[in-house]
């Protein structure tokens, strides 16, 4: 494929590497002669060197004729100036990087369809995502990442005091972004339908938002322990606001530690359901008297690594179950990932890696991505990118005559992730994420691709 990079930092050499190893035709733009020098010399890729913003410059890349446009430098308003350009002089797929979360508020204006841009990708939400999943649910099904944390795979087994038992799930009332997808009794394993009922001790497998599977999961098993998870964040930076923003149940109790004044003013403002300290977190002292060794999770999110990492050990060492770090310098990533065990780490993320896997999976020429196997080999969940010319596209959910043991239990627009309904359409480049068995893959693909 004929791919084009703007910007070669962290992200867009690390991109240069893979891409070029790939045996893509990769294109660099990059305005610092110096950089561009060195990325001509260590990568098998074309340089231009010139402003990304610049039309001449696109054309000179050939932007206009690239599969896909990739703005990656550390500056949002590049970014966003240059993919709508790149998309208008012809790319067929624009990814653009960005830091700051007013573009990725659409509360006024979709700046993604604003400008033309196919992806907007977040390094931080990503990072937040990873940190969520396992926060929100360590024991889900699904350890793979999609629709970036809107959608997970839970499974619970009905007890016999809950309510549901004998119903239809046609009779059942429940949020709309919750799917049942597999029902397991004994031996026998189903793809549920309108039909399907529910008994005790069956095995369901549920679909959709984390916190509306949290309430359909307390009716099928009334005796789950509403548990109080405790969560201190390190910093108030971007990652952190993501996180926020993604633990939004009530169970979760977050306190940000914050130098910065200004900044816990701010974050207090925002989140007022939350509890934002002023304070060194590099303190031992502060750190007992928050009484952190009672939190259940302890994540060092700031931009300067050396804290989140020595903070980290501290709070491993006070008696923290879980400890994760965010690691921002590509120097520490493979290092810090090799001894993690050793320093009491349960998990370390990075922007640069998270942006990389985020894009790659839009590159990716595979018919579709196995996201994760089921227990017992109940059935696989599968994403498959629906082409153009795909039967399906322009059908809604309802008229497509899915295999049997298949549901659709997620879809991904341009702009939104969701689980589909009857009637939603599905339209060309949508990416649907499928449950289903190992003999109905071919079928599948002939009906999306």
């Amino acid at each position: 494929m004929k791919i084009v990079i703007v910007g070669t930092g962290e992200v867009g050499a690390y991109l240069c590497s893979i891409l070029s190893h790939h045996n893509h035709d990769v294109t660099v733009i990059e305005m610092d002669t110096i950089v561009a020098q060195k990325i001509d010399e260590e990568y098998n890729v074309k340089v231009v060197v010139g402003n990304g913003s610049s039309a001449e410059t696109l054309i000179k890349a050939e932007a206009d004729q690239s599969d896909f446009f990739l703005a990656m430098t550390s500056d949002d308003k590049t970014n966003l100036i240059s993919s709508s350009l790149a998309k208008v002089l012809g790319s067929k797929t624009t990814i653009t990087r960005i830091h700051d979360q007013t573009y990725s508020d659409n509360s006024y204006v979709n700046y993604q369809h604003h400008f033309g841009i196919d992806y907007l990708l977040n390094p931080e939400g990503l990072c937040a995502v990873a940190l969520a999943k396992s926060i929100r649910n360590p024991g889900r099904v699904a350890v793979e990442n999609f629709a970036r944390g809107n959608i997970e795979v839970q499974q619970t087994v009905v007890k016999g005091n809950s309510k549901l038992i004998g119903k239809h799930l046609r009779d059942i009332r429940k949020n709309p972004n919750v799917r049942i997808g597999y029902i397991q009794r004994d031996e026998h394993i189903e793809v549920a339908n309108s039909d399907s009922t529910i008994e005790e001790n069956d095995l369901v497998t549920l679909f959709g938002h984390p916190d509306a599977l949290y309430l359909l999961k307390s009716k099928l098993d009334p005796e789950c322990a509403v548990d109080i998870v405790r969560v201190v964040l390190l910093g108030g930076s971007e990652t952190a606001i993501a996180l926020v923003r993604l633990l939004t149940n009530p169970r979760f109790k977050i306190r940000i530690i914050e130098s910065d004044t200004k900044m816990c003013h701010q974050l207090a403002q925002k989140f007022p359901h939350i509890t934002v300290i002023n304070g060194d977190a590099t303190s031992l002292r502060l750190l007992e008297e928050e009484q952190i060794d009672k939190a259940d999770y302890f994540i060092g999110c700031t931009k300067k690594d050396e804290i989140n990492i020595m903070t980290g050990l501290q709070a491993s060492k006070l008696g923290v179950k879980h400890v994760q770090i965010v690691i921002n310098k590509t120097d520490y990533e493979s290092v810090i990932d090799r001894l993690k065990s050793a320093l009491g780490f349960e998990l370390t993320v990075s922007p640069r890696v998270a942006t990389v896997s985020e894009i790659m999976r839009y590159i990716d020429s595979e018919t579709y991505t196995e996201l994760a196997t089921l227990p017992g080999k109940a059935g696989k969940i599968l994403e498959i990118h629906v082409t153009n010319d795909s039967p399906s596209v322009g059908k809604t959910i309802m008229e497509i005559e899915w295999p049997r043991n298949s549901m659709a239990v997620a879809l991904l627009h341009k702009f939104n992730a969701i689980v589909p309904k009857a009637d939603d359409k599905i339209l060309g480049g949508d990416r649907i994420v499928v449950i289903t068995h190992d003999d109905n893959i071919n079928d599948l693909l002939a009906l999306l691709r």
